[in-house]
């Protein structure tokens, strides 16, 4: 059995009971709020660097006045304790100062997504009650109006004040004190991808967010000097958690990317002394293809976390190599968990490169059948997930609560296993599961195998119907500088062959010059590779 304790100090732990009868582990020493999380940082490290955006930077005392000044403008238009007010605002450092200023009244914040449309975002408006809105000036023509959704009365640009709202740098008022809030109280509501139907508001409370910092100060041995990138979106749960909230805990310095693009990307590494990311692998691989990898001094960037897909073995030794101090670190998680679930103790990703790690301390993975029994290890399954990171629920929406929650647990709608040594395995979505005249398969082991193809960035692999059949197994590949092997349908039909059973191998290999289509949160939006081309 791997065990955290063979690898890590572990934090005091006990038992405790919240949100209804849940009982779970608990770290004895924790922030009682995401506001504390900041205070502390304020007040220990003021003139510690806190926020880099494009050369500018902000010591934890200049940003926590920015804070502070949002606050009171926020107090003098009403807002109060409880109240919901959107963030719809890209990677900036003034998405970093709106949470916080949130986090101080006691509201509730509810980061959405720049890429989301009007109509989804006068959803979400609506669905959570939001009374106020902070958004960019590029973003203003999605802004619902007041006919759509009445309740917003506060509306802010975080640019130049336009006909939707007045400017952030406007808001003033008088002093006021930190709102005193409990620990299972709602700290954030993020909504889920909707990859099939509205989404839904998972509800992340101060409880669940003070464990997720923990787990990865702990697991990937975070601390004061650490500099963590946010290139994956301020508003995904790994960009608020894993890089906002975690630097913010730790008391290190965050450097904020507006957008992810791999040239910028590399030398800004070196510049800023980067040392921790957590990312897709298709980021990862994207690196490796600059000029400039192999040639600047990467050698500050110790962890490198990653999810959502495999490492492909050619990038992790392509890493290796270029980056020898490089630790890689496979995380899995989602915003029901606050954003871990497991995670690989350092050094063992390269061993257990099918593995998405172990179970973290106050975490539980229960492998259930179809019929609510646990199954033995080693045999598949829907993950349960249970423990102090879990939200309690969705956001005003009891039917989905009810229906995505059982025993203590979050059901996943994950199939996968977990073994003897306690490592967890993830194989499939259970929607995205192909049967093939009867043969269950599973995408991901499919694109596992594609994803060894030389220049392979990205692969999804889903079922088109067959009248025969039910279904074939269709592959769609992004691999942008490829070599002509591996754009060869043939030969990506024998690369497969030899390492799957014949029904597994792609029917139809379809090549695309430009990424898969992403949703929101950045996840492969395989209903539409679904449609009929």
């Amino acid at each position: 059995m791997i065990a955290w304790k063979d690898h890590v100090t572990l934090p005091e732990m006990r038992i405790e009971t919240h949100f209804d009868g849940r009982q779970f582990p608990c770290f004895v020493n924790r922030p009682p709020s995401f506001y504390a999380m900041w205070e502390d940082a304020a007040r220990q490290r003021p003139d510690h660097e806190a926020v880099s955006f494009n050369g500018q930077h902000w010591t934890y005392a200049q940003a926590a006045a920015e804070v502070d000044r949002i606050a009171r403008g926020f107090a003098a238009r009403g807002i109060r304790q409880g109240e919901r007010v959107v963030m719809f605002i890209s990677n900036r450092p003034e998405f970093v100062f709106v949470l916080f200023a949130l986090q101080k009244l006691g509201a509730i914040s509810v980061p959405v997504g720049t890429r989301e449309q009007g109509p989804g975002l006068a959803y979400i408006v609506n669905q959570c009650g939001a009374v106020g809105i902070v958004f960019d000036e590029n973003l203003a023509d999605r802004i619902p109006d007041a006919g759509t959704s009445p309740g917003l009365h506060v509306r802010v640009c975080t640019g130049a004040a336009v006909s939707q709202g007045e400017a952030l740098s406007a808001l003033e008022g008088t002093e006021i004190t930190v709102a005193k809030v409990d620990e299972e109280d709602c700290a954030c509501i993020l909504y889920t991808s909707g990859t099939t139907g509205n989404p839904k508001g998972a509800m992340l409370t101060h409880l669940n967010i003070a464990h997720s910092v923990i787990h990865y100060e702990v697991a990937m041995k975070l601390g004061k000097d650490d500099r963590g990138a946010l290139a994956v979106p301020a508003s995904h749960v790994t960009g608020l958690i894993a890089l906002i909230a975690e630097m913010v805990h730790v008391k290190g310095t965050l450097i904020i990317i507006a957008e992810f693009k791999a040239a910028d990307f590399v030398p800004l590494i070196a510049s800023e002394r980067i040392s921790f990311s957590l990312m897709v692998p298709a980021m990862y691989q994207l690196c490796l293809l600059q000029e400039s990898f192999t040639k600047l001094d990467l050698s500050t960037w110790r962890v490198g976390g990653f999810g959502g897909a495999p490492m492909p073995v050619p990038t992790v030794q392509a890493l290796a190599k270029a980056v020898p101090g490089l630790t890689l670190v496979n995380c899995y998680g989602s915003t029901e968990t606050t954003s871990p679930a497991t995670v690989m103790p350092l050094g063992l990703s390269a061993i257990h490169n099918d593995s998405v790690g172990i179970t973290l301390p106050c975490a539980t993975i229960r492998v259930m059948t179809d019929e609510g029994k646990e199954v033995a290890p080693g045999e598949s399954g829907e993950l349960w997930i249970g423990g102090a990171m879990v939200v309690p629920g969705y956001w005003d929406n009891p039917e989905a609560t009810t229906k995505g929650f059982a025993e203590g647990c979050w059901r996943s709608g994950d199939l996968g296993s977990k073994d003897e040594q306690g490592l967890v395995r993830i194989f499939d979505r259970i929607k995205d599961m192909i049967n093939r005249g009867g043969f269950k398969i599973y995408s991901v082991e499919v694109e596992n195998a594609l994803m060894a193809l030389p220049g392979v960035v990205e692969a999804a692999v889903v079922g088109h119907p067959c009248p025969v059949l039910g279904e074939r197994v269709h592959a769609y590949l992004y691999a942008p500088n490829a070599p002509a092997t591996t754009t060869d349908t043939e030969a990506v039909r024998s690369h497969c062959a030899a390492r799957l059973a014949d029904y597994k191998v792609p029917e139809q290999v379809h090549f695309t010059d430009k990424p898969l289509p992403r949703n929101a949160n950045g996840k492969i939006m395989k209903r539409s590779l679904r449609q009929p081309a």
